[in-house]
């Protein structure tokens, strides 16, 4: 913003547009058009992106500009495109701009001359640099490829796979015939698979698959072509501004007169089949004048013929008959394949009505007779047989009686038409079978190598009305878009980690889940479709409600009224579904969905065709019984998935594709007129979005398009090199190459099989490589140099090598004397283990002597004899010892005597054991005497628990009944004070009433006497002043007097210091002073408490400021205690000692515990009204312990009738409770430090306190 540098921001018409940043919002800028200044407008940051310093700059590859974006792409796009510069690169991927005019020498012989063997980048942008790419790709991987040419409707398909194909056979052809059949076999199938659509003038309305084989040695053999998903519905119908198949208007425009006469054709108007759409032919202005006039249709009279450079119906016809003879079709099945389309022709000009019997059927017209012989005539049926099959269907019984009768149905009138329409969309289908079958056949091969496989697929298509035909394209080109991620995103980043290239990981849209919402078992559309297919009784809606039923929440499929265009949201949810497809949402009308499913016809019509007389339209069907559903059975309505079938070739297909190396070329449609020099940028952009660019734009901005394996480089660049650098093994070649020409490490990278490049670098290499004979001189001077470089390096290593080796010799020798030692230390110890261990038992042995003396030492009788036992035993083994040492004994030998002593042990053992028994028994006689004794005091100490239990229930009892007792008088107090109150009220009331009537006579004497005043000074009489009356508001005597006695007190304390009334609370007599003085101190402490609560830090912790449980504190608030004279208060207490517990969580625990599972306890000690002690105990913390007088700023500071602990039931408890709590936690010993400091405040647990201490 502060250099002013331009920026591409988004335009509704444009794409981009070119502006300047003025300001930076939260999550927009705003920009300032260059082309409009002063007006600006807001743009999403993620769509606004830098531009290049020279925006009409031109680069040929997009990633060699130094911003890779999508604004960047698409102006470099327009630019090309502006100047007949059609084909731009993204990496290795082709984008091409349909011009819709000839350039000039683009496709010349001598520019495919140019191309030929040159590396990708070292010539412009071309789809013969795609080819070449592709053929080298094949020849030195030893790999098939695939080409894949994929965009909208009239982007230029077709055009440019005919180039493709052109420069494979030219270039690497035999120079036989059967390149030329290959590169002519295209314009049969456009004659038969092509049409005119809204979008593209020459529409491939299938798919194909068109394979180069090459032998062994990378010469072209043969071909061959699969295709896919004709569009049949088009063959009956099309819109008003479409056509048919070309081949109708072809026959119609250029057929000899000899031929129209014989197959009975005459202008498009007269034809259902052609009548409905456009009906004007392609012609230019010579062309159109040798078309005679009966040909035209009034319509092609009126407004004219169509223009196409590329299209002309008559002169196309001519070019379609000599490509047919050159790919091996005589004259006979030339007229075969027109004879049965314009049998099609008249096939769609029967017409039916209902017939006048009750058999509710229908028939032929009259009019349609002449159209039913000559339909019968062209196709080989008997007349009869095909007015009988269009109006009625077979069908074979199965129950019900005699298996196997057959019974005519009649058919109602729109029945015979759809009979009639699904007869001819089976001729033309199996029609354009057989063409791609002969023209297969046309350029056979014995056996081939490799192949490079064109693929020319309709691309993604979205009409106002969308039926199963853009469903079935629009479902491929998902499965082609996901082929392009994993060959060109997925595969491309797997193959940097593999190589560990380090490259960072480009996301992008995975659509496995529009896939599966298709194609998946049992729930996907198609298998639905299928199923329904077959029911008896189909439905399109049935289908529909199936299929939002099984996929409710599925996030790509939704109903049409959540379109955003009004005619969607018109269709009624049964009527149709929107599915999010990789380039945008479509909405599919349903209606048909389940006719065209179905590629079946009637097995009336189906015998009908299959007993032709023609044996061309016979052979035509003599495989379509093979061809049924193999679920079908006897009796059953035929079906042949039309969608299932699409599905296992494109299954097929994918697989092929994947099976080989690919490369991509990207079609673009500049504009929706089809007009030349038109760039129309946000169309433009949108196919690039779709077409998966903006990823590729990613992936490449921090990736490496161009690699090359190092046999490769080798190979390549070997011959340039003296005989001593091509010695070198592939690696090491390399290497020496690109440290020889100092290239930017960051421009490649070394991976583990080959070398990887940035955008460009590749070519630039390749061209310094091939550059003059003096640069390559000093070339391999530099390389010998890194190599001597290179060598010292490893002679440097092979000497530090030898040091390794020196020092492993040394280790392995003293690894030699160390095994040999360990080898005689294992035969010394063979000899002498049986001695060492007799030696270890023995000792075992030995050690048993201290146990039995310790044993003997604690006998009380038979302790001298038992001793004497011990020390012969000891004398043996220390005998046996001495032997095993002095002599050597064999093992039996040893194991003897042990055995020996062994018995002697364990006997003289038992002999002690039984002394043992003896005098255990008398230890547990007196250990019973013991435990009966304990058990009575056991006893003795339950009883008195029991009696103190008992107590203890009793004083709970009582405390509890004075608690209601104190509760009642309560309630009677309040009772009184309320009766009171309204007593005084009333009083009150009744003091203003009588003020308010003294008040009015007052002033009535007021004005009389005013009013005498006047008299008086008129009659000059003098009248004495009374003494005026106090207008004071004059009270009750009873009123002032309680106001007077509340107000009164005796002693004034609201001067005295804290010291003072601390002092006098800890050393007065006077009863009637302590009390005054105890409330006068707590409420000062309520008053800083407060003060101290509103002005606390905000972040303060509450913990600290919390001297009371929450409960406590609120009904000391919400139930204020009416106040009492002190002396009253001291005396009604009369310095009762209450104890009472409840439980306490503090604030901050309350959100860590939510459960409540650590909960703490409050004690409280009140000495008369006011605390003496207070305790709270935490789990998982220290004990708090508070006193009077010391901690009164930490401890509760209401006096026990505000805290309504004497309300709570249950919260009071015993003495006894209080104090072993209190004696456990430490109390007893913290309120002895607090009286030796004279801090404690005198109280009865002082005072108890000092009396135990005395």
């Amino acid at each position: 913003m502060e250099d002013g540098k331009p920026v591409w921001a988004p335009h509704p018409v444009d794409g981009f547009q070119l502006g300047t940043i003025v300001d930076i919002g939260a999550d927009s800028l705003t920009i300032e058009p260059l082309k409009q200044k002063g007006k600006t407008f807001l743009a999403p940051i993620n769509q606004v992106f830098p531009a290049e310093d020279d925006c009409d700059k031109i680069v040929e590859d997009n990633c060699s500009l130094m911003y890779l974006n999508e604004a960047t792409l698409l102006n470099n796009v327009r630019v090309r495109y502006s100047k007949d510069k059609i084909y731009t690169f993204v990496a290795n991927i082709l984008i091409a701009v349909n011009p819709y005019y000839d350039i000039p020498k683009l496709y010349s012989p001598e520019t495919i001359k140019q191309y030929q063997g040159k590396s990708l980048g070292t010539l412009p942008p071309h789809v013969y640099a795609i080819a070449d790419k592709a053929f080298r790709d094949m020849r030195v991987l030893k790999m098939s490829q695939s080409i894949i040419v994929s965009g909208e409707s009239g982007a230029g398909k077709t055009e440019n796979t005919k180039f493709v194909l052109r420069y494979l056979t030219t270039s690497y052809g035999t120079g036989q015939d059967i390149d030329e059949r290959i590169v002519e076999a295209n314009p049969l199938l456009e004659a038969f698979g092509n049409a005119k659509t809204v979008r593209n003038n020459n529409s491939s309305r299938f798919g194909k698959f068109v394979e180069i084989h090459f032998n062994e040695k990378n010469s072209v053999v043969g071909g061959f072509v699969s295709h896919y998903l004709l569009e049949k519905s088009r063959i009956c119908m099309q819109s008003k501004e479409e056509r048919n198949y070309h081949i109708f208007y072809r026959l119609c425009a250029g057929a000899s007169e000899d031929i129209r006469q014989k197959f009975h054709l005459s202008s498009p108007e007269s034809f259902r089949y052609l009548n409905r759409g456009c009906t004007r032919f392609f012609a230019s202005k010579e062309t159109d004048k040798q078309i005679p006039q009966n040909r035209k249709s009034p319509e092609h009279l009126k407004q004219g013929a169509l223009k196409d450079p590329l299209l002309d119906d008559q002169g196309d016809f001519n070019r379609m008959c000599g490509a047919m003879k050159k790919i091996g079709l005589d004259d006979t099945e030339k007229l075969d394949l027109f004879r049965v389309v314009a049998g099609v022709l008249h096939l769609g000009n029967i017409d039916f009505e209902e017939a006048g019997s009750t058999s509710g059927g229908c028939t032929p017209k009259k009019s349609s007779s002449q159209t039913l012989e000559y339909c019968a005539e062209l196709l080989g049926l008997d007349e009869e047989d095909l007015r009988v099959s269009l109006t009625t269907r077979v069908m074979l019984t199965t129950a019900g009686g005699a298996k196997g009768t057959v019974i005519k149905v009649p058919l109602k009138v729109e029945q015979a038409n759809n009979a009639r329409d699904a007869l001819a969309k089976a001729v033309y289908g199996r029609l354009f079978d057989h063409v791609v079958k002969r023209v297969n056949q046309c350029f056979p091969f014995e056996s081939s190598s490799f192949f490079i496989g064109v693929l020319d697929i309709a691309g993604f298509e979205y009409f106002e009305h969308n039926s199963f035909e853009q469903f079935c394209i629009n479902y491929c080109n998902e499965k082609l878009q996901q082929f392009f991620n994993e060959r060109i995103l997925k595969e491309e980043q797997e193959l940097y980690q593999k190589e560990g290239l380090g490259v960072n990981e480009v996301h992008y849209v995975d659509n496995q889940d529009c896939i599966d919402l298709v194609e998946a078992k049992l729930v996907g559309i198609l298998d639905i479709l299928d199923e329904e297919n077959r029911l008896p009784q189909t439905s399109d809606q049935h289908f529909t409600d199936t299929v939002h039923q099984k996929h409710k929440d599925h996030f790509r499929l939704s109903i049409p009224r959540k379109s955003k265009l009004t005619v969607h949201r018109n269709i009624r949810d049964d009527e149709g579904f929107i599915i999010r497809h990789f380039a945008g949402a479509v909405c599919y009308e349903t209606t048909q969905f389940v006719e065209k499913n179905n590629d079946a016809l009637h097995t009336s019509l189906e015998y009908l065709v299959c007993e032709s007389k023609d044996r061309f339209v016979r052979e035509l069907f003599e495989n379509s019984n093979n061809s049924k559903d193999s679920k079908q059975k006897a009796g059953k309505l035929s079906f042949i998935s039309v969608g299932n079938k699409f599905k296992t070739q494109l299954n097929i297909l994918l697989e092929k594709l994947r099976s080989t190396g690919s490369s991509f070329i990207r079609c673009v449609k500049p504009n929706l007129k089809m007009v030349s020099r038109q760039f129309e940028g946000a169309q433009i952009l949108s196919q690039l979005q779709c077409s998966g660019m903006v990823s590729v734009l990613d992936l490449m901005q921090g990736g490496f398009p161009s690699r090359a394996p190092f046999h490769e480089l080798y190979n390549m660049y070997k011959k340039y090199m003296p005989a001593k650098l091509t010695r070198l093994d592939p690696r090491l070649f390399c290497k020496a190459l690109f440290k020889a020409l100092g290239l930017n490490e960051n421009d490649y990278k070394f991976g583990l099989t080959r070398v990887f490049f940035r955008p460009g670098k590749f070519a630039e290499f390749d061209q310094i490589m091939k550059s003059d004979p003096d640069h390559l001189a000093e070339l391999v001077k530099r390389v010998n140099k890194w190599l001597l470089c290179s060598r010292w390096k490893k002679v440097q290593w092979c000497a530090l090598s030898v040091i390794k080796l020196k020092n492993k010799m040394k280790y392995r020798a003293t690894a030699c004397i160390k095994m040999q030692k360990t080898v005689r230390m294992w035969l010394c110890r063979k000899k002498h283990k049986p001695r060492i261990d007799g030696l270890v038992k023995v000792q075992t042995l030995k050690k048993r002597i201290d146990k039995f003396t310790e044993v003997v030492s604690a006998l009380k009788e038979g302790k001298q004899e038992m001793s004497k036992q011990v020390q012969d035993l000891e004398t043996s083994i220390n005998a046996l010892m001495a032997k095993m040492k002095s002599t050597v004994m064999t093992r039996l030998e040893i194991e003897k005597e042990h055995e020996v002593l062994v018995k002697r042990s364990e006997g003289m053992l038992g002999a002690l054991q039984r002394k043992k028994q003896e005098e255990e028994e008398a230890e547990r006689l007196r250990r019973i005497q013991e435990e009966m004794e304990r058990e009575r005091q056991r006893a003795e100490e339950k009883e008195r628990r029991r009696k103190q239990e008992e107590d203890d229930r009793r004083l709970k009892a009582e405390m509890e009944a004075k608690r209601k007792q104190e509760e009642e008088a309560r309630k009677k107090r309040e009772e009184e004070e309320k009766r009171l109150q309204a007593e005084l009220e009333m009083q009150l009331a009744a003091e203003r009433e009588e003020e308010t009537q003294r008040q009015a006579v007052l002033e009535q004497e007021r004005r009389d006497r005013e009013l005498a005043m006047r008299i008086a000074q008129s009659e000059s009489e003098l009248i004495t002043e009374e003494t005026q009356l106090d207008s004071a508001l004059r009270r009750g005597p009873q009123v002032q007097a309680t106001k007077a006695a509340v107000g009164t007190k005796k002693y004034e304390l609201s001067k005295w210091k804290y010291a003072e009334l601390r002092d006098a609370i800890n050393t007065s007599c006077d009863i009637e002073l302590l009390a005054a003085c105890r409330e006068e101190f707590h409420r000062r402490l309520k008053v800083y408490h407060a003060w101290k609560s509103k002005n606390k830090k905000r972040n303060t912790d509450t913990d600290s400021e919390q001297r009371a449980p929450k409960s406590v504190t609120d009904y000391a608030q919400q139930n204020p205690a009416p106040a009492l004279p002190a002396r009253q208060q001291e005396i009604s207490m009369n310095r009762q000692q209450r104890y009472f517990r409840i439980p306490f969580i503090r604030p901050a625990d309350q959100y860590k515990d939510p459960q409540n599972k650590k909960k703490g306890w409050w004690y409280a000690h009140f000495d008369g009204a006011w605390i003496a002690r207070q305790m709270e105990l935490h789990p998982d913390k220290q004990p708090i312990m508070l006193v009077a007088g010391k901690d009164d700023m930490e401890m509760c500071e209401l006096s026990l009738e505000e805290t309504g602990l004497t309300r709570k039931r249950g919260s009071e408890i015993l003495p006894r409770q209080f104090e072993e709590i209190w004696e456990r936690c430490g109390g007893i010993q913290y309120l002895r430090n607090a009286v030796e400091s004279k801090q404690a405040r005198p109280t009865y647990a002082t005072a108890m306190l000092q009396n135990l201490l005395q």
